[in-house]
């Protein structure tokens, strides 16, 4: 009997229980169960008793509430929502004009040529633009298709460009044994620029106008631009006086087209403005990575020796370099900037003008000289690098552009690394002469009338 007393008792308090519970929820805050139709449909902006109701003082209530939405204004300031539209750019049609120098007219377009392809050999009667300004190894496909292409046709585009210079030029070979360069040298004794036919000698064409010259087109060809002997690879050229010492740098495309009696000496000597007691400081020795620390350790300062051995460590550029896009038969390790400033002077490699594009346009230019930087106002001629660590800055872009570097693994040298480069190039002075004061300019009461015509 206990024991059904015990069952009923807990049966009735577990039914007790339930019906408590579904009585409190359906008058609680989400009471879905007993809400009207009319009531589900209602706003949602139309607040509730139940939620319009706050219990005081209770801090948890108050920080769940909705706060009530802002109030729109219905008239805001345009210029306050929208930028202003971008105008078009100003075009003026009568643009097209004919300037004193403008060739446009009278220049045929460039060729699109491959890396490679052999270009005309009077370039600078072309003119216009290429298709980009930029530069890939993709731009040769198979190393192995192209070294075959480029290997086969160089005796023909040698023996093509030799013809060409000899209607330019005659290479007799002629020095004087009295006047020679610091090392014994003798200097080669020109003119070697060919006059035109029709004029029988330089005292004729020097008393000819310049717009006679012009008209009568009597301008000789040996003074017209250069251009590189493969130009539509282009990139450093090395003497064979170089390639005796270093055949690694042969390439299979092209061959070096001066005479070896015109080239400077080799290695030439280098003289520091900060050590002019100690003479030749490079002590007829080709300065390299190998024998940089030996020949100056004592001489240089520790910036200054950092700064050189940046000068003499190789590394890749546009045509030296180990991937497919190359023009040495083995890959190479690359040049260093005293490969071709040697010594801190020059070995007449000749190069193209970083600053011009497209490359069939780039002016030949012969290896500068690093010696007196420290006076020049500026490097090379009409080039806008203003010292041999400013071209380093720029070397990624020396033959094709930033991407092309970072594919051949370019200098990328940083600024801290060109400033101690500029700072050995700030002291390379030049050779001691007898007639020339510190600063590499004529003294007056040395020098002969011609000399100083010549200043």
């Amino acid at each position: 009997m206990d024991k059904r007393l015990r069952r009923l008792f807990g049966v009735s308090f577990f039914l007790f229980f339930l019906a408590a519970l579904l009585v409190g929820s359906s008058f609680g805050p989400e009471a879905w169960l007993v809400r009207s139709s009319a009531q589900q449909s209602k706003k949602a902006s139309e607040p509730t008793r139940e939620t319009a109701k706050t219990p005081k003082n209770d801090e948890h209530a108050n920080a769940s509430a909705t706060a009530p939405a802002p109030k729109r204004s219905s008239a805001r300031p345009a210029e306050e929502m929208e930028l202003a539209g971008r105008s078009p750019a100003a075009y003026d049609e009568d643009w097209d004009r004919e300037y004193p120098q403008d060739q446009r007219k009278k220049l045929l377009p460039f060729p699109d040529l491959r890396p490679g392809d052999i270009p005309p050999v009077k370039l600078y009667l072309y003119g216009g633009t290429a298709k980009s300004s930029y530069a890939s190894i993709d731009d040769v496909g198979s190393f192995n298709d192209f070294y075959a292409r480029l290997s086969e046709q160089k005796p023909a585009v040698m023996a093509r460009w030799n013809a060409y210079l000899g209607t330019r030029y005659t290479f007799t070979g002629k020095t004087d044994s009295t006047v020679t360069m610091t090392r014994g040298k003798p200097l080669p004794v020109g003119p070697v620029v060919k006059l035109p036919e029709k004029v029988a000698s330089w005292e004729e064409l020097a008393n000819l106008t310049a717009e006679e010259i012009l008209k009568r087109d009597l301008f000789p060809e040996g003074f017209r631009p250069l251009s590189h002997p493969l130009q539509s690879t282009g990139h450093i050229l090395f003497s064979q006086t170089w390639l005796a010492a270093h055949p690694e740098n042969t390439r299979f495309d092209v061959d070096f087209d001066i005479p070896a009696a015109y080239l400077p000496e080799f290695p030439p000597p280098l003289f520091l403005t900060t050590r002019p007691d100690l003479g030749d400081v490079s002590r007829g020795e080709e300065i390299t990575e190998a024998n940089f620390y030996r020949l100056f350790n004592g001489i240089l300062t520790p910036e200054q020796l950092k700064g050189l051995e940046k000068l003499v460590i190789k590394s890749n550029t546009s045509w030296f370099n180990q991937t497919k896009h190359r023009l040495t038969k083995l890959p190479s390790q690359g040049i260093a900037c005293f490969d071709c400033h040697v010594n801190g002077h020059t070995n007449a490699a000749i190069e193209m003008d970083p600053g011009t594009r497209p490359t069939l346009a780039r002016v030949r230019l012969d290896t500068p000289t690093l010696r007196g930087n420290n006076t020049f106002l500026l490097y090379s001629l009409r080039r806008s690098i203003r010292s041999v660590d400013h071209f380093a800055e720029v070397e990624e872009y020396f033959d094709g552009d930033i991407g092309l570097a970072q594919q051949i693994g370019g200098r990328e040298f940083n600024k801290g690394t060109t400033n101690v480069m500029g700072v050995f190039n700030a002291i390379i002075g030049f050779p001691p002469a007898p007639k020339l004061d510190r600063y590499g300019r004529l003294i007056p009461a040395k020098a002969t009338e011609s000399e100083l015509r010549g200043e």
